[in-house]
């Protein structure tokens, strides 16, 4: 079963980039989606959000 919810851990595996740096644009995402600071990023918003496609960001992260 595959989960919808994004954590910082995919992030840093879809970016390539740090914790700090993957923490902090999972914080604009939230802001760009006016989501509260207890609400998740799901990974179709994130996959929008970073301009890539979300079949491609589902295969690397599952």
């Amino acid at each position: 079963m595959k989960r919808i919810v994004l954590h910082t851990k995919d992030v840093m595996i879809i970016t390539g980039k740090s914790e700090r740096y993957s923490r902090e644009l999972i914080k604009k995402m939230k802001e760009h989606y006016l989501k509260k600071s207890h609400q998740y990023i799901t990974i179709k918003e994130c996959s929008i959000y970073l301009g890539l496609d979300v079949d491609e960001v589902e295969d690397v992260l599952f």
